[in-house]
């Protein structure tokens, strides 16, 4: 999320609007908000609902905490960010949707494990069209 925050920019010049979907409510959703700087609106999905309906279900233990992920956190923390504790359910699957403005689906990526995210140039370029 930090990459993305750096292209605020450009996403304003293309009309896009990022929301942040969780399922952790209350404290935990609070703490989040205010762990990461979230500037962004944030809409819990207690019962998850929103993630079933993408697909977005639980990963393997082995896709959340394996090599991957571990790489993907050092890449984090030597490029200047700080890891942001978890709480809840640990395999809960994310992913990126980027809906237009006429409700067309126009990039549905469900990651694997937190090391399997689209790069921020991926979802510009959808964006760009």
């Amino acid at each position: 999320m930090a990459q993305l925050r750096q292209q605020e920019e450009e996403l304003d010049s293309l009309g896009v609007q990022v929301v942040v979907v969780t399922f952790g409510r209350g404290t935990a959703a609070r703490e989040y908000v205010r762990d990461t700087n979230l500037e962004w609106p944030l809409l819990v999905d207690a019962t998850r609902a929103l993630y079933s309906a993408y697909g977005m279900e639980h990963g393997s233990f082995w896709n959340v905490y394996g090599p991957s992920a571990w790489w993907a956190y050092a890449k984090l923390l030597f490029g200047g960010h700080r890891l942001v504790r978890m709480n809840g359910d640990f395999l809960q699957l994310g992913g990126d949707i980027l809906v237009d403005p006429e409700g067309i689906v126009r990039l549905h990526h469900v990651g694997s494990g937190p090391a399997n995210r689209p790069s921020v140039d991926a979802i510009l370029s959808v964006m760009r069209g």
